[in-house]
């Protein structure tokens, strides 16, 4: 099956995106444009942890919800978070009630404070792990990386949940860490381009 399908404009696009609505300008606008900055990071990793088991559509059509319910992810903020809010969260029907989840997101902040104690940012933390090869010239499965399970692997040493390769290699796609658009993707180009002129944080 081709990796790409033809969008309406006559262009063609990473056919995942076209299996809801909500895709489309995600894919376009966001999914594989460099980010350096902590909250986004955070943010982001927050998600894909709220998505394992489920569809990255059910976590998209609810992200204004849960922004709202983590006081916009900023974990200094998130990190503070006591049993009240625990309760309050699991009251709030617009996010994905898991009390694992959202322990861990509580717990994850917490430790973000700490590494951006001890490294500075998380961005500059997270950046180490972007793969020396890009591309068709990077071999690896589907789902993880060598880089994926690397940072997975110190992420959790470091106490973070909710991390696994998997969970973080979706991180690294949609943060630019790799570019993986399909080749013949109109975004492609675009994400290239951008990871080119990104400034890595160091």
């Amino acid at each position: 099956m081709a990796k790409t399908i033809i969008g309406d404009d006559g262009k063609a696009r990473c056919r995942w995106c076209v299996a809801a609505p909500d895709y489309l300008a995600y894919h376009d606008t966001e999914w594989g444009f460099p980010v350096a900055d902590d909250q986004r990071l955070f943010e982001k990793l927050s998600l894909e942890g709220f998505q394992s088991g489920l569809s990255w559509r059910t976590i998209l059509t609810k992200r204004e919800n849960f922004r709202e319910a983590f006081q916009g992810f900023d974990f200094d903020r998130v990190a503070r978070f006591g049993a009240r809010d625990v309760k309050r969260l699991l009251a709030d029907a617009g996010i994905v009630r898991h009390r694992g989840k959202i322990e861990a997101t509580i717990n994850n902040a917490q430790r973000a404070r700490e590494l951006v104690k001890r490294e500075g940012s998380l961005a500059r933390f997270i950046w180490r792990y972007e793969p020396a090869m890009e591309g068709a010239a990077r071999a690896r499965p589907v789902s993880t990386s060598a880089e994926s399970v690397a940072l997975s692997k110190d992420l959790k040493k470091l106490g973070w949940a909710f991390v696994g390769p998997t969970t973080v290699y979706a991180f690294m796609q949609a943060m630019g860490l790799v570019n993986d658009h399909a080749e013949d993707c109109v975004i492609h180009r675009k994400v290239a381009k951008a990871r080119k002129a990104f400034k890595r944080p160091g």
